[in-house]
């Protein structure tokens, strides 16, 4: 390390916040790669006496630093808390998993009881969960009491291992008599999807003291939402539910209504931007009405909750004594309905608790007839699923056995392209068979930049971490932008700019309605940027929309942080 370097650390250091047991280097943006590097660090962590918290956010910790760090703390058994959130920035996501082996396996060492452990904003994805996933079936955390893993793309099966590990962890401190009693779980922004919520939702029931658990913007549907809620319901201690930005639709709602009528602790409900819709929303009604006293927010904002709903909900708080804030903004509401909100809270003498109705969608007609369609959709999707999976006992009917001589199942109906891009899903990829990829580029016009953005998502919109989905959806961009970039006659600047309209980046003349989602498409365009076809020169333009602030981008945070250390090293 050169003297200026040093000079530098040093004068960072000096800013170090010390006291009341915590030695903190929050937000000095130290860049520790060496053990040199780390030297300053690993001197004031070994000269502190009686250390208990100690604070690495905003810092970016490599390999070896992390071995040297991990060293000296292997010493500090009066360690408690650790905030390490956003402590990997710019690392490669193969480096964080072995650091955070390193610095767990010295907390097991020093024989440390931890009561926090924060891990947010770390890109780590579902292998770093299993950098961690030792210590957190240690004797270091039974005492543990909170858990914060807000930002960290761990997906679905980082879900999963990490419900096991919680519930290893139980298991083990059950067996020595002091059960883990976590308070606190914290796993915004994680894409755990239906399976990773149910898989935590195991955990939680097993656990059952949890006070507060945040899960928001994570891709949770209504079996994802009842599970949880049938976990919440064997947590009686709960104050704090945050699962804004999920997808309950009315079957969710009910079931977690029903969960509500058996807390008696709740304080926060952040329900906001969940899809309740009208029924779901009476039926939580229901239950604040029934009882909830300690309640002091409840937001249902953006939530497709028609007037007639909303005034049930205004209704069912009269006794609330407690309540602080009501938010019913983005509904459906209609002026006439958010002046009745307003006359019924202010005949409570409660006016003020409500919040901004600035953003009302207005009264809507055809609600009902909107929610039953869904309904019905989402119950023929069931249907399908339930179809599929009995495959193989409907080949074993008579019919099916006389018109085929052995007990295979019925392969499903062929799918063509034309099907796949209009209604893509990944089982309809994965049917298309192995030449999906062939076929897929054979039947896009790619001399029409449209055409091949509206080819590029459709695939990317089926975008799964898991094999073989991944594969397929990787290998038919492959085949169709290598078909679109080769081509003489394709406009790449044309190609990026409508890309970026389409995926809400820039704004255009015409009025485009931006795709749902951008993991897929980002997780996909990670890809496609590493391969020989793809034109480097259209790597400064990607980054500099990526990097700009997006509140899609945000939803999406670990995916982006992918593509963008990829365009980096480019």
């Amino acid at each position: 390390m050169a003297s200026e370097d040093i000079t530098k650390l040093a004068e960072s250091l000096a800013k170090t916040k010390v006291g009341g047991g915590q030695l903190s280097f929050k937000g000095q943006s130290l860049k520790l790669n060496t053990a040199e590097d780390a030297e300053e660090v690993i001197k004031q962590i070994e000269e502190f006496d009686g250390l208990e918290a100690l604070r690495l956010e905003g810092n970016t910790v490599g390999v070896e630093a992390a071995k040297v760090i991990a060293k000296a703390l292997e010493k500090k058994s009066e360690l408690k808390r650790c905030h390490w959130s956003d402590m990997f920035t710019g690392r490669l996501r193969s480096e964080i998993p072995p650091a955070l082996i390193s610095l767990g396996d010295a907390l097991i060492t020093a024989g440390a009881q931890l009561m926090e452990l924060d891990l947010s904003d770390n890109a780590f994805g579902p292998d770093g969960v299993r950098g961690f996933e030792a210590l957190l079936k240690s004797p270091a955390c039974y005492t543990l009491q909170e858990l914060k893993l807000n930002n960290c793309g761990m997906g679905i099966g980082g879900g999963k291992i990490l419900a096991a590990a919680l519930k290893e962890c139980h298991r083990k401190s059950s067996a020595q008599g002091k059960p883990l009693a976590l308070k606190i779980f914290v796993a915004g922004r994680n894409r755990l999807e239906n399976d990773g919520a149910t898989a935590l939702a195991e955990a939680f029931g097993i656990i059952g003291t949890l006070e507060e658990v945040h899960m928001p913007q994570n891709g949770i549907n209504h079996p994802g939402i009842t599970a949880l809620a049938q976990a919440f319901a064997i947590n009686p201690l709960l104050k704090v539910i945050n699962l804004n930005d999920n997808t309950f639709t009315e079957k969710g709602a009910v079931a977690m209504a029903e969960t509500l009528k058996a807390l008696r602790q709740v304080e926060v409900i952040n329900f906001g931007d969940c899809l309740v819709r009208s029924k779901g929303a009476v039926a939580i009604a229901d239950a604040v009405k029934e009882g909830l006293h300690k309640l002091k927010e409840l937001n249902l904002s953006f939530c497709e909750i028609k007037r007639d709903a909303a005034l049930t909900i205004a209704e069912a708080i009269e006794d609330k004594a407690e309540l602080e804030k009501l938010d019913l903004n983005g509904n459906c509401l209609g002026e006439e309905g958010c002046e009745q909100l307003q006359e019924i809270l202010e005949g409570f003498n409660m006016a003020a608790v409500l919040g901004s109705l600035s953003d009302d969608e207005g009264e809507e007609e055809d609600d009902d007839e909107e929610e039953e369609d869904e309904d019905e959709e989402e119950d023929e999707d069931q249907q399908q699923l339930k179809e599929r999976e009995q495959g193989e006992e409907e080949s074993l009917t008579p019919k099916k056995i006389i018109e085929s001589q052995d007990s295979t199942p019925v392969p499903s109906p062929p799918v063509d392209v034309a099907t796949f891009l209009a209604f893509p899903s990944p089982e309809k990829l994965l049917r298309l068979g192995p030449k999906c990829s062939v076929l897929i580029a054979q039947q896009t016009d790619t001399s029409d930049v449209e055409k091949v953005v509206t080819a590029l998502l459709r695939i990317s919109s089926v975008f799964k971490d898991e094999a073989p989905v991944k594969t397929a959806v990787q290998e038919t961009t492959d085949a169709l932008m290598r078909k679109a970039f080769t081509s003489a006659t394709f406009n790449s600047d044309a190609f990026v700019t409508s890309l970026l309209i389409h995926m809400g980046l820039l704004k255009s003349e015409e009025k485009i309605k931006a795709v749902p989602s951008l993991y897929g498409i980002l997780m996909t365009l990670n890809h496609m940027v590493q391969q020989d076809y793809f034109p480097k020169s259209l790597a400064p333009v990607l980054s500099a929309f990526v990097t700009k602030p997006n509140r899609a981008l945000d939803s999406c945070s670990f995916a982006r942080h992918m593509l963008l250390q990829t365009l980096h090293q480019l």
